[in-house]
């Protein structure tokens, strides 16, 4: 068990300063640089890396989102997104016997769909990059081997070169650049967007007709790409409309309504 204020499923030295980007040495309290940067661990195990605070999802959002996800309604796309990784393969990226070491979820939320990649692969190490403070603080507790971070999707993020074997962004802003990056010559990132027919009944989405185009024009031809489409009896939407960024407009609805949730999984090679 980690000792008090320790980050959990610690991955070493995978991790670079966000203010001079010299290697991290990750401590029991802090996590410093040979330039003397350091940077505090919290007392629920996540660490900030970043140069200024960015906003992210509040608390009441990240409740909501664990009280859905919990209920096992996207079950489903955690079991996608747990077949596109092991559709690589052996040998696709991770040690000579082709096991996973390293995943990175960058926009992780509270850890739900790396938890479910890490439950599938024993020995695989976690790190889940949020923005939100108590996203970070829910994904440090999600499964043993995740370590949790707080920073800013949109800035470099702080991580070394080529340490990830898996790149996961589901539902979440791209830094295809940095994803990239941060990638194994011989990984894999897997991205779950949402299609035109994603939660159409409670319009809370406008999603761009041409974001499959755009996505492949950050991260180019997806390797496998798979549509998933499947529908959802709910006794209350609110949970559901409470976990978005619909929230922050404050749209309140209740009830039980049936929804159609519509995802497209994409996996791209390194």
């Amino acid at each position: 068990m980690a000792r008090r204020g320790e980050p959990r499923g610690s991955v070493g030295r995978v991790f670079r300063c966000p203010h001079c980007g010299a290697a991290l040495e990750t401590g029991e309290r802090a996590w410093r640089c040979a330039n003397g940067h350091s940077f505090d661990v919290a007392r629920q195990g996540y660490v900030a890396l970043e140069r200024k605070a960015a906003r992210g999802d509040t608390a009441e959002m990240v409740a909501a989102r664990v009280a859905f996800l919990e209920a096992g309604h996207y079950a489903p796309i955690a079991e996608a997104i747990v077949a596109a990784v092991a559709a690589g393969g052996a040998g696709a990226s991770g040690g000579r016997d082709g096991a996973l070491r390293t995943v990175v979820d960058l926009g992780a939320g509270p850890g739900y769909y790396l938890a479910a990649v890490l439950d599938a692969n024993l020995g695989a190490r976690g790190v889940a990059l949020d923005s939100s403070r108590p996203a970070v603080r829910r994904a440090a507790r999600a499964h043993p081997q995740i370590t949790a971070v707080a920073c800013d999707a949109w800035d470099a993020l702080p991580l070394q070169d080529a340490i990830a074997d898996v790149v996961l962004n589901v539902f979440a802003p791209r830094n295809p650049d940095e994803m990239r990056r941060v990638l194994k010559p011989d990984g894999r990132i897997v991205v779950v967007t949402p299609t035109e027919r994603h939660l159409g009944e409670l319009e809370l989405l406008r999603v761009h007709p041409e974001k499959r185009e755009r996505l492949h024009k950050d991260l180019g031809t997806p390797h496998q790409e798979r549509d998933l489409e499947f529908t959802l009896e709910l006794d209350d939407v609110t949970p559901l409309v409470q976990m978005g960024p619909s929230a922050h407009h404050g749209l309140e609805r209740q009830g039980p309504q049936r929804v159609t949730v519509s995802v497209t999984v994409s996996t791209f090679r390194g």
